[in-house]
């Protein structure tokens, strides 16, 4: 029997992360876990709560409330994926809205917001036989990943997917705004003081450019079928 091992998949925003994670756990019949949502579903609650007032943080209410805020995956028979539910709520739709694109970076890059789901994730992933996505999987959740991957694409392509995804979700905005939040996005990840996005020197990159999603699959699944059987 084969180690089950923790599979790392960190990028930039828009890059297919999500994707490849969901279908690289699938294919090795591993648990997927969107850390993404995560972060997503605090800054859902805080835009609830009127604890972003003009889209600055309220840093001491937003710590004093994290405790009150619990989020879960749950397993959707519709879609076959894990859904997000926060304080027992599914919000997988509502997550996925620009409002919330636009301040999850702010929120990602608080210190105890962060503490608290690193804690959240790591009881996910303790027994091995996962893939996780995010900005800090590799570096900070879990440094001693068997598998580490770093995934990116060009600002212009990514941009035209999340646009072209948002369209199909009918969505009103435009490319010319979507790129503007993604390269937003790229300079709050890769520069905030807490865990930010940075590329581990074990970590292998992808550039998912010119790759179909297939493509990405098949090269991600090459590299941990070699390290489960090198566990």
């Amino acid at each position: 029997m084969q180690k089950k091992i923790t599979i790392a998949i960190d990028g930039y925003s828009s890059c297919g992360k999500s994707t490849l994670a969901k279908a690289l756990a699938k294919e090795l019949e591993y648990i997927f876990i969107d850390s993404g949502a995560m972060y997503r579903g605090v800054t859902l609650y805080c835009l609830r709560n009127g604890l972003l007032p003009e889209g600055i943080p309220a840093v001491a209410p937003i710590e004093a409330t994290l405790e009150h805020i619990d989020l879960d995956f749950k397993f959707n028979p519709e879609t076959k994926q894990a859904d997000l539910y926060l304080n027992g709520e599914n919000v997988e739709e509502l997550i996925r809205m620009p409002e919330v694109a636009a301040h999850v970076s702010k929120i990602a890059a608080l210190k105890n917001v962060r503490h608290k789901l690193v804690l959240d994730q790591r009881k996910m992933g303790m027994n091995g036989g996962i893939v996780m996505d995010g900005r800090d999987i590799g570096s900070v959740v879990f440094p001693t990943a068997e598998l580490k991957l770093f995934i990116t694409a060009l600002p212009e392509i990514r941009a035209q997917r999340r646009y072209k995804e948002l369209k199909e979700k009918k969505v009103e905005t435009s490319f010319e705004e979507v790129l503007e939040n993604l390269r937003e996005r790229d300079y709050l990840d890769s520069t905030r003081t807490e865990s930010p996005l940075v590329q581990t020197p074990d970590a292998i990159v992808i550039d998912t450019s010119d790759l179909t999603p297939e493509e990405q699959l098949r090269i991600a699944l090459n590299y941990a079928i070699e390290k489960t059987q090198n566990a």
